[in-house]
C-alpha cells in the first residue's frame, strides 16, 4: 500500500514503519526517531498542497524526514552538555601513533573482511556498527553518520556543525580511525562485543 497524497490519514499505516526505521538508524534513539516521524507527518500535512507529484509519497515523506533529522542534529549541536566530553586531541594522536611503527607501516596486519556486499547483509555488521557508534564521542558519531551513512555533502555538514572544511576533514579522519579500530577489535571476536 503506497498511500495517496489526498489520504493523509493513511500515511502512518502506509509509511510509518519505513520512516521510523530510517530515523532510528540515523538518530540512534527511539524517542528522537518517533518525534522526528511525528514532525515529518505534521510538516507533510501542512505542505501537502505543494506536493508536485514528481516522486512517490514515501520518497516525499523521507525527504521531509531527512530535513527534520538535520534539524535535530543542529539542535543537539547548539546544546552544550558538560558531561558529554570528547577525548582530547592528544589521546587521539596517541591512539593513532600506537597503530603505526616508526617506518610508517601499520603495526598489525589489517584483517580481511571478505566481500563487502556480503558483509553489508550480515546483521552482525550492523550490530557492531551500532556498538561502535554508541561508544564513540557523540559529535564524532554524528559527523560519521551524516557523511558515511546519510551521504551529506561537506558544505551541509560544515554548516550543521559550524566548522571549517579543514576541521571537518580532520574530525572525519578521527571518526573513521575510531570506527576502524573498534571494528578491528570486535569483528573477529566471537559474539562481536
Amino acid at each position: 500500500m503506497e498511500g495517496d497524497i489526498d489520504s493523509p490519514e493513511e500515511w502512518l499505516d502506509a509509511h510509518g514503519d519505513a520512516l521510523y526505521r530510517y530515523a532510528l538508524l540515523r538518530l540512534r534513539d527511539a524517542h528522537n526517531a518517533e518525534e522526528a516521524v511525528q514532525e515529518t507527518l505534521l510538516a507533510a500535512l501542512q505542505a501537502r498542497e505543494r506536493f508536485a507529484g514528481g516522486a512517490s509519497v514515501r520518497t516525499w515523506l523521507i525527504g521531509i524526514l531527512k530535513h527534520k533529522i538535520m534539524d535535530q542534529f543542529r539542535r543537539e549541536l547548539r546544546e552544550v552538555n558538560l558531561d558529554d566530553t570528547d577525548r582530547t586531541e592528544s589521546e587521539d594522536d596517541d591512539s593513532t601513533a600506537r597503530s603505526f611503527a616508526a617506518d610508517g607501516h601499520r603495526r598489525a596486519r589489517i584483517a580481511d573482511w571478505g566481500n563487502p556486499d556480503d558483509v553489508l547483509e550480515q546483521a552482525r555488521f550492523w550490530s557492531i556498527l551500532q556498538y561502535c557508534l554508541d561508544h564513540m564521542p557523540k559529535r564524532l558519531a554524528r559527523l560519521f553518520m551524516m557523511r558515511e551513512v546519510m551521504e551529506e555533502s561537506t558544505e551541509i555538514i560544515c554548516d550543521a556543525f559550524a566548522i571549517t572544511p579543514a576541521n571537518f576533514w580532520t574530525t572525519l579522519y578521527r571518526a573513521r580511525m575510531g570506527m576502524r579500530q573498534c571494528f578491528g577489535r570486535h569483528w573477529g571476536e566471537p559474539g562481536g562485543q
